[in-house]
């Protein structure tokens, strides 16, 4: 089959834009990840990079100023994540600005975000400069506790319904106070007498002082309470006499 010369113009056309797509998304995709503009890097260290990989962005003040450039395992507890930056932003960067990991939104890729520095220095930092790390919170502790809590608010829930039905049922001590009536009739019968019985104390308690004030009044009687009232004196004069003696 011969391929004419319209046939080969479409070709030439076809593939001449299919590279020139190639080349502005390599472009596109350079420039984002910082592939052809001037660059510096930084480094810090986590406890767990929380889902981090390498070629996520790096955020600073809301923008993305750089990338994830690699992420090592530097002992069984810590990881090194380096970041590449554009070299437009160093000088907005202090050496007490601090790394820490947050998402792209609620569900978003992870990235790292680059808090702003400049409190303790308003040096800036330079290519290779270590940045102190901010630690993710381990949500896998959380929500292990909230699970623990949810469970324990069931079991919490069930027992108090276990209660409430059998204290309905009638059973139990308050289940029985509070659904027979024979024991609250009995319960309020007993409080009346109680009443009852402290009136008649408040009674007898009155008609004894007023017994014994008419006693002492008496004059048969009045000789015996003077009596007692001046031994109770001399004892009261022979303590304090006593007491003054051993000072």
């Amino acid at each position: 089959m011969k391929i004419t010369s319209g046939q080969k113009i479409k070709i030439g056309l076809f593939t001449f834009f299919g590279l020139l797509v190639l080349v502005l998304g390599i472009f596109f995709i350079g420039n984002q990840k910082n592939l052809f503009s001037s660059t510096f890097t930084l480094y810090g260290t986590f406890k767990n990079v929380n889902g981090l990989q390498v070629g996520n962005n790096v955020r600073f003040a809301g923008i993305n100023i750089g990338v994830v450039q690699a992420i090592n395992i530097v002992n069984d507890s810590s990881a090194r994540v380096d970041i590449a930056l554009s070299s437009d932003v160093k000088k907005f960067i202090k050496k007490d600005s601090k790394l820490s990991i947050g998402s792209d939104g609620l569900m978003g890729d992870k990235l790292i975000v680059i808090a702003p520095g400049g409190i303790t220095t308003t040096q800036a930092v330079q290519n290779g400069d270590q940045l102190t790390s901010v630690n993710p919170i381990d949500i896998d502790k959380i929500v292990a506790k909230m699970t623990k809590v949810i469970d324990n608010a069931a079991s919490l829930t069930g027992g108090l319904s276990d209660i409430v039905a059998k204290v309905n049922r009638g059973q139990g001590s308050i289940g029985k106070l509070l659904n027979n009536d024979d024991l609250s009739k009995n319960l309020n019968a007993t409080v009346k007498q109680a009443q009852t019985t402290m009136k008649n104390v408040h009674a007898t308690t009155t008609t004894l002082n007023t017994d014994l004030k008419a006693a002492q009044s008496n004059f048969l009687l009045k000789g015996f309470f003077n009596k007692k009232k001046r031994k109770a004196q001399q004892d009261s004069i022979k303590k304090a006499q006593e007491a003054t003696q051993k000072q």
